[in-house]
């Protein structure tokens, strides 16, 4: 199957909480790639660091200032991102990858999407919008890994996306949308691979 591979930073987990940066790949788990010319990244503008500090959890003050700063400087609004996502998800590539051309929707992929990935972009860039492209049913790279769990497949620290990471051999999570998205593809690719059967002769 092919998936497009999403993630997000936000200012926070809060129900108002902004999106400040959005990255997406898409990835194929018959070949086993990732597709690097389809991977696409931006920054979404939102309020001055000094703005939100006082509203924001020690973590994001203490790790995500500089991505804060970026986004505010240098982000689109929303309305243009919305729109370059439309220009992208319409592109002949992105139909002829996605093999979609009688307009079947693309299953999306991530981590914890339900925490922040859905919920930030059903509100922001609207219902209508999120079932026109995208299809209800999406795969989660958190619940694969509480499966696995659950069937003694792999460690039960593995429920922590870092701790998946590091007993994958692919080293610290980055923290940045696009390579978080790229990351998190590559690990389900890995657990595919772990875990599929030989195929006979």
């Amino acid at each position: 199957m092919r998936y497009l591979s999403i993630d997000l930073e936000a200012t926070g987990l809060n129900e108002n909480d902004y999106i400040i940066e959005f990255g997406m790949i898409p990835f194929c788990t018959e070949t086993k790639r990732v597709e690097e010319s389809l991977a696409r990244n931006f920054f979404i503008k939102c309020p001055s660091f000094d703005s939100l500090k006082p509203n924001l959890a020690t973590w994001v003050i203490e790790h995500n200032e500089q991505l804060i700063n970026k986004a505010h400087n240098f982000g689109m609004q929303m309305e243009s991102f919305k729109d370059e996502l439309e220009t992208y998800l319409l592109s002949k590539e992105v139909k002829a990858y996605f093999k979609n051309e009688n307009k079947e929707k693309i299953i999306l992929f991530g981590k914890s999407m339900s925490a922040i990935d859905l919920p930030f972009l059903n509100r922001d860039l609207g219902w209508d919008f999120m079932r026109k492209y995208f299809h209800h049913r999406n795969l989660d790279l958190s619940s694969t890994a509480n499966t696995l769990i659950d069937l003694n497949f792999i460690p039960s620290e593995c429920s922590s996306g870092s701790k998946l990471m590091s007993y994958l051999g692919m080293g610290e999570v980055k923290h940045t949308a696009l390579e978080d998205a790229k990351n998190t593809a590559l690990m389900y690719l890995k657990l595919l691979e772990m875990f599929s059967k030989p195929t006979r002769d």
